[in-house]
């Protein structure tokens, strides 16, 4: 629908500014005249607004619909077959259904083409940073949103052309992974994850929480945590060595993790190696007037005239703050990949620290401060209530996808699926990460949202293993028609102009608007939007089915349909990938 949108625009634009009085001093460009789609398909399959134009043109918008309609027919059209009309205030244009189906269906059947890649950011460097774990425990539900966001927007910009980089920032230093230490360094007794059976990450996490245990019997707990921080800081021998083994066995947890979650990143980044590269810059600031110092030694920021408040940068010790160690993080991003714009995955809480730090780098006078966004996300939680991970009420990402696994195997196993299916456990496994991913993308980044695992795995409705099924479906009709067309050798000749049906215009609008959808969720950084086209095109696609037969059509129609649903199933698999949703040939 992209490309007639933006010619119809130019049209309109064009006709716009023949009736502009002689006293206008600018024309109307394409990008000022709005394109929408009717509420009802009899108005049309595109409307645009007079409104805007108005004052301009110094007409009422009906007067001016009417007045476009006219220099249309005056100025002819390169698109034989659509239709236009004024109705109200709306110019409205019916598309030449042959011409639509016949661009649509064969671009979709030639895998060689591209199909939703808009090109809209060719050329641009984009740089992701995402999930940001500690050391002290194994990923949450938490990360979970986090982690499934940052891939897909990074599978999003990519395939809008970007050339994207994924980074993620270890947290492996610092009083909490000291407090995990302490617990393990006093109580331990030389166990493993491997002694105990545990899966590395959880392992640690546990001593997490017995810490936490203990200081409510010891008082003296915390105070022996920060004796730890500082002997490690100071480099002592037995310390760091206790360091590198837990933090080895968090992070090769972690990591375990993301594989099967189907995250990955280019690079790995530690806070231990990174805490200190914002001291020099902040005292460079210091020299050049953009920062102060009190009388106690500490640094300071006034963001007053950015109407924030003053924020320290070193402490009156001379020690970093996280503010300190982003703005030499930050630095070394674009030292180590000059990036055209870096994208922060981080909770709405943060929200402040991230103007806090796009000020401050912006006073250093970097042209790339300009470009950089926190894509902010909600924080996500189970009917249970919030989640605490000092007393060890959080949902590891493990256990909730070995619930939802078990979950979707009960469901298979229900409807005895599983001789056919092979592999049902594998099976179970991608309708789990399917139900995860989608229901934490189908909301808007910025909400808030309840995490229901029974309902995401309900396979009617507005859910992942819905667009699952709906891809199995359309899997098992074409490789039922390969298996006729060989056992008959029955051929059909693929003829687009054949589809005129109103549940196939609508799935072809649909399908062509994929492109567009991409496009928009990249520009807003939405991967929800993906997942609401998605659902449309299913629920098109099941019309469809309905409406129109397809195996009992004449050949050449079955074959057309036969090509439109291939269609759908090229478009379904491609979107799944963005959004992380693993494709399932059967169910």
């Amino acid at each position: 629908m992209f490309i007639y949108k933006e010619s119809w625009k130019a049209r309109i634009a064009e006709a716009l500014n023949t009736l502009l009085p002689q006293s206008a001093q600018e024309c109307i460009d394409p990008s000022q005249v709005i394109a929408e789609v009717p509420p009802h398909p009899e108005l049309g399959d595109l409307g645009f607004p007079m409104f805007p134009f108005a004052k301009i043109v110094r007409k009422s918008p009906l007067h001016i619909a009417q007045a476009v309609v006219s220099a249309l027919d005056a100025e002819g059209t390169d698109a034989p077959g659509d239709r236009y009309g004024a109705e109200g205030p709306y110019v409205n244009v019916r598309l030449h259904r042959g011409r639509l189906a016949q661009d649509v269906v064969t671009h979709l059947l030639d895998e060689t083409l591209p199909y939703g890649r808009p090109e809209t950011l060719k050329g641009s460097r984009i740089t992701v940073e995402f999930s940001s774990p500690n050391t002290n425990k194994p990923l949450h539900l938490g990360h979970l949103r986090n982690d499934i966001l940052g891939e897909s927007i990074s599978r999003i910009l990519a395939a809008c052309g970007a050339e994207v980089r994924k980074v993620c920032i270890i947290n492996d230093r610092g009083i909490h992974i000291c407090k995990s230490m302490l617990a393990y360094k006093e109580a331990g007794q030389g166990k493993t994850p491997a002694s105990e059976g545990i899966k590395s990450d959880h392992f640690v996490g546990n001593w997490y929480v017995r810490f936490h245990q203990m200081s409510r019997e010891d008082p003296q707990a915390e105070g022996r945590a920060q004796d730890l921080l500082r002997q490690w800081e100071a480099g002592d021998p037995e310390t760091v060595d206790l360091w590198t083994v837990m933090n080895r066995w968090a992070v090769e947890g972690i990591k375990e993790t993301y594989r099967r979650t189907g995250i990955s990143f280019d690079q790995y980044y530690f806070e231990s190696q990174t805490y200190l590269k914002g001291k020099a810059q902040v005292l460079t600031g210091l020299e050049q007037g953009l920062f102060y110092q009190e009388a106690d030694g500490a640094v300071w920021v006034d963001l007053s005239a950015e109407q924030l408040d003053k924020k320290v940068l070193l402490r009156k010790d001379g020690t970093s703050l996280y503010i300190t160690q982003d703005i030499g993080t930050a630095i070394s991003r674009h030292q180590d990949w000059p990036f055209d714009r870096l994208v922060y995955v981080v909770g709405s809480e943060q929200q402040y620290h991230f103007k806090v730090l796009f000020s401050i780098l912006a006073k250093f006078g970097f042209e790339w401060a300009d470009n950089l966004y926190h894509l902010s996300y909600g924080m996500v939680q189970l009917p249970e209530g919030k989640m605490k991970s000092r007393e060890g009420t959080v949902v590891d990402a493990d256990d909730l996808l070995d619930r939802l696994k078990d979950l979707a195997l009960k469901e298979i196993r229900d409807k005895e699926r599983e001789e056919v299916l092979g592999d049902a456990a594998a099976t179970a496994e991608k309708i789990a990460l399917g139900a995860l991913h989608y229901y934490l993308l189908q909301v808007s980044p910025v909400k808030d949202m309840l995490f229901k695992p029974q309902e995401s795995l309900a396979f009617n409705g507005n859910t992942g293993p819905y667009l699952q099924y709906m891809g199995a479906r359309i899997s098992s009709l074409l490789h039922k028609q390969a298996q006729r067309t060989q056992e008959r050798e029955e051929t059909g000749t693929l003829r687009p102009e054949l589809l005129i049906e109103d549940a196939e215009w609508e799935l072809l609008k649909t399908l062509a608007g994929y492109p567009e959808a991409v496009a928009e969720a990249a520009v807003r950084m939405d991967p929800s939007l993906l997942a609401t086209y998605l659902y449309e095109l299913s629920k098109a696609f099941s019309r469809f089915y309905h409406d129109c037969p397809i195996l009992s059509a004449a050949p050449d129609l079955a074959a057309t349909r036969l090509g439109l649903s291939q269609g759908v199933l090229r478009v379904l698999r491609d979107a799944f990938y963005l959004i992380g949703i693993p494709f399932l040939e059967m169910m």
